[in-house]
Order: C-alpha cells, then sequence, then structure tokens
C-alpha cells in the first residue's frame, strides 16, 4: 500500500511592535509568492494522493482477481505469476510517473523563484543607473547654464564695444564730411561735396547722397568705360595742374578743355535732371585719377544725352 505524505503546515505571519508587519514590501511579495507556490504543491499533492488511491483501488481490484484465479482450479500457475507480475509492473511504472512529476513541479516551483529574486535585482540596479544618469544631466545642465551667463556677458561686452566703435566711426565720418566743401562746377551748377583723397570719398559713399564711381585713367587712343558714360584723356599739364578730356555720352562726344584739379566737371544726360559730376583729384603726366558723381535717381537702364547746358 502507498503510504501519504505528511501536508507542510502554513507559514506563521511576521509580525511586528503593536501587530504590524515590520516585514519590507519585497519581502511581502516573495512570502505571497511563495504561499501561493505552496498551494499549488499542497494541490498537487492531493492530485498525487488521489491518483495513488486510485491505484490503490486497481490493486485491490486486481488482488480480488488474483483471489478468483487461485480459487479457479482451471488456471494454470504460469497465468497467476504473470497476471502478478504485470500488475506489479503497472504499480511500478505509476510510482516511477509520480515521482517524476513531483520532481518537475519542485523544480518549476524553485526556478521560478531565482527568476523573481533576479528580476528584483535587475530592477533595482536599473533604478540605481537612472538616478546616476538623472543626476550627471542636473550637473551638466548647470554647466550649461553656467557657461551660457559667462557667454552673455562676454557678447555683452563685445556689444558694448562694437557700439562704441561705431559711435567714434560716426564721429569720425561727421568731421570729416564736415571738413569737405562744395564749390561750383563748370556749368555754374553748385556741386555736391568734393572729395580730395580716398578717404574723403569713402565718407561720402557712406552718406549715400549720390552715386560713385572711381577711375584712373591714362592717356590713350580708346576711351575708358566710367560708370554708363566713356572719359578720353587727351593730355595733362603738370605745372598747372590742367587737363583735357572727352566724354562720350548718349552717341555724343562733350569735349572738356583747360579743367583744373578738383573742378567739378559737369554735364547733362537726358532723364536726369541734376548733371554729372567729374572730379579729378590726382594728376600727373599723362595720367588722372579721380571719380564720378551721379545723381541717385539715375536709372542704369535710362539712356543718356548730352544736354544743351554742356560747356568748355
Amino acid at each position: 500500500m502507498l503510504c501519504s505524505k505528511r501536508t507542510p503546515a502554513a507559514p506563521r505571519a511576521l509580525t511586528g511592535r503593536a501587530g504590524q508587519s515590520s516585514v519590507p514590501p519585497v519581502a511581502i511579495i516573495l512570502l505571497v509568492l511563495i504561499a501561493v507556490l505552496i498551494g499549488a504543491t499542497v494541490y498537487l499533492y492531493l492530485e498525487i494522493n488521489k491518483t495513488r488511491t486510485q491505484f490503490a483501488e486497481q490493486i485491490q481490484g486486481f488482488e480480488e482477481q488474483i483471489a478468483q484465479l487461485e480459487g479457479n482450479i482451471n488456471r494454470t500457475s504460469r497465468t497467476v505469476d504473470s497476471s502478478v507480475q504485470e500488475v506489479k509492473g503497472l504499480v511500478e511504472n505509476a510510482e516511477k510517473t509520480i515521482d517524476e512529476k513531483a520532481q518537475k513541479v519542485e523544480q518549476r516551483v524553485l526556478g521560478r523563484t531565482n527568476t523573481l529574486a533576479k528580476d528584483l535585482e535587475a530592477t533595482k540596479a536599473q533604478q540605481k543607473a537612472a538616478l546616476q544618469e538623472v543626476g550627471g544631466k542636473l550637473t551638466e545642465l548647470n554647466q550649461v547654464a553656467t557657461n551660457t551667463k559667462s557667454e552673455v556677458g562676454e557678447l555683452t561686452g563685445r556689444v558694448e564695444g562694437v557700439k562704441q566703435n561705431l559711435d567714434e566711426t560716426a564721429k569720425t565720418l561727421e568731421q570729416t564730411i564736415a571738413d569737405l566743401k562744395s564749390v561750383r562746377g563748370d556749368l555754374g551748377v553748385q556741386s555736391g561735396l568734393i572729395a580730395t583723397n580716398s578717404g574723403e570719398l569713402d565718407a561720402l559713399k557712406r552718406l549715400g547722397q549720390r552715386n560713385y564711381y572711381e577711375f584712373d585713367i591714362s592717356k590713350s587712343k580708346n576711351a575708358t568705360k566710367v560708370g554708363r558714360i566713356q572719359i578720353r584723356l587727351r593730355d595733362t599739364n603738370e605745372k598747372r595742374n590742367r587737363f583735357n578730356i572727352e566724354v562720350l555720352a548718349d552717341d555724343k562726344t562733350i569735349e572738356k578743355k583747360n579743367k583744373t584739379l578738383l573742378e567739378p566737371v559737369q554735364f547733362y544726360v537726358m532723364g536726369v535732371k541734376q548733371p554729372y559730376e567729374i572730379v579729378v583729384n590726382k594728376l600727373e603726366k599723362n595720367r588722372i585719377a579721380g571719380y564720378l558723381a551721379t545723381p541717385l535717381d539715375d536709372s542704369p537702364g535710362r539712356q543718356s544725352v548730352a544736354g544743351d547746358k554742356s560747356s568748355d
């Protein structure tokens, strides 16, 4: 006959002071899991005990059959022995099967418990790593904020420096423009401000009252294009600072003779109310340099012709 195993006693509840649980949450979870596993084990044990009872009942039936066989004088002893051996084999196979199932259940319970323990450890490690990462990011953000504050301060200093430079440049430009003079041109028209060098010409360009085209022309048979006109140098007189030029505009040639250094050489083009002005501020043998000043309303697409007011 099969012997029944003793049912394991239920674990005592761990209590602390005043009947309150002093066990940490992780331990409580583990205890609950262990209780569930114990319940499953008890259930399996009852099922196994039931199976054993059924097998015991079958064995009892076999024994009754054996008794009947023994009472039957027509069956031989070999048949009886064979039946007994067969019954014993079934019993052994049943016990072996029960033991194997019990071992598998035990292994599953232990494996699941180990898995839960490993998962808890992994969760703790992840939380710790997350906290460290957050701390690192906070430190990085503080460093970025400090660097940004420093860069803003540096940028403010640069802006102040640029502002100071602009103020100084504006003062210099105002002083340069104040030093410039306006004279009458060769047509009797009051000219714009006259630049005697490249620095003063830059000041006029910044002032933005007219268009300016610089030139440096040597004596040649071919005319030099300046803006939308052409200029041909005929000759120069270094001792008297005089020169003769030809201005080609609107398919016409305008001669300008005996013009002096820094004298606004004026001429009109069609469609423009104010005259063009040529100012020579540097003169050498067979070479002149200066600039052409045109009104702001002079569009590049407009064709110019020589006006009736042009003169020598």
